[in-house]
C-alpha cells in the first residue's frame, strides 16, 4: 500500500514539473528569431535577405528584397524587430 501512495505522489509532483516546464515564456531573443523566421517565411521569393541563398547556391546579398526599397521589406535582422513587435507576438501567442 505504501509504495501505491508513494507512486500517486510522485506521478503527482511530475505532473506538477511538467506543467511548469510548459509555462516558461520565450526569451525577447527568442520572439525576435521567431519574427524573423515567420517573415522570411512568408516571402514568396528566393531571396529575401541579403544571407539568404538563391536557387543556384549564391548569396543573394544586393539582390535580396531587403537590400532592395520599395516592394517586400522581409525582416532579416533583430535590429529590424521592434519592442512593439515583440509585445504583439506576446499578445497573439499567449494562452
Amino acid at each position: 500500500m505504501k509504495w501505491l501512495i508513494r507512486f500517486t505522489v510522485l506521478a503527482a509532483l511530475l505532473g506538477i514539473a511538467a506543467a511548469q516546464i510548459k509555462q516558461v515564456a520565450k526569451t525577447n531573443a527568442e520572439i525576435r528569431q521567431e519574427i524573423i523566421k515567420q517573415s522570411i517565411a512568408s516571402y514568396k521569393g528566393t531571396c529575401p535577405c541579403p544571407y539568404s541563398v538563391d536557387r543556384a547556391g549564391r548569396m543573394c546579398g544586393r539582390r535580396s528584397a531587403y537590400s532592395k526599397p520599395g516592394g517586400a521589406s522581409p525582416i532579416c535582422y533583430q535590429k529590424d524587430v521592434t519592442p512593439k513587435m515583440v509585445v504583439d507576438y506576446r499578445k497573439r501567442n499567449s494562452r
